[in-house]
């Protein structure tokens, strides 16, 4: 899949010395973690990004020119206990995580672009802690992937009450299923036979 690279972004490419850096979103139900693979704090779409340095690793991303569904993997080493904690207790999957290659100009400031290489959901994280450091390995889907699921909503009263508790629009879909509907103008065989009796001003 190509991507539109901002003319900032196109000049940075360009150069002979180029900082690229990573910027990674993890949202969580209570809140969102914000990464990136530098040292310190970064400001970015008015978040504040925590240095993780050479303890993030993000996985090689893969992508073809066709519509594959490929996933992403994220490794973070020596994290704090309270990322532990949130990693262990709160429920992850399906939670969105984006991955962004951003870069540094020639005066050390980040370009305003940063290009998103995944958007997906967190799938499966796995913990190894040896009691001095923790590691954790989160793996993600792409949002492609939910075009390969099957389809679990149903045309039905009851489901569509789960978004829309006060929508009746589908209270008559079991009724009309049996229903034949006949389109276009009745044939003569199908037409009232009854005369309709009209008044004429002509005494007709």
């Amino acid at each position: 899949m190509s991507r539109v690279l901002s003319t900032e972004m196109q000049a940075v490419a360009a150069a002979e010395l180029v900082r690229p850096i990573y910027l990674l979103d993890l949202e969580f139900t209570s809140g969102s973690i914000f990464l990136w693979s530098g040292h310190g704090d970064l400001t970015y779409n008015s978040n504040t990004y925590l240095g993780a340095g050479d303890l993030l690793n993000i996985a090689s991303i893969q992508e073809t020119s066709d519509l594959t569904a490929n996933g992403a993997s994220v490794t973070l080493a020596g994290i704090k206990a309270s990322l532990l904690t949130l990693a262990r207790d709160e429920p992850y999957q399906g939670r969105p995580m984006t991955i962004r290659l951003g870069a540094f100009d020639e005066n050390g400031d980040l370009i305003s672009s940063p290009v998103i290489l995944f958007s997906g959901f967190m799938d499966v994280m796995t913990i190894a802690d040896n009691g001095d450091t923790s590691t954790i390995n989160v793996t993600a889907e792409n949002k492609l992937i939910a075009f390969q699921r099957t389809a679990v909503r149903r045309y039905t009263a009851e489901d569509q009450k789960i978004e829309h508790p006060t929508d009746k629009g589908f209270e008559f879909v079991a009724k009309i299923q049996e229903k034949e509907i006949v389109w276009g103008r009745p044939s003569p065989a199908s037409m009232n036979t009854t005369t309709n009796h009209q008044y004429s001003p002509f005494g007709r």
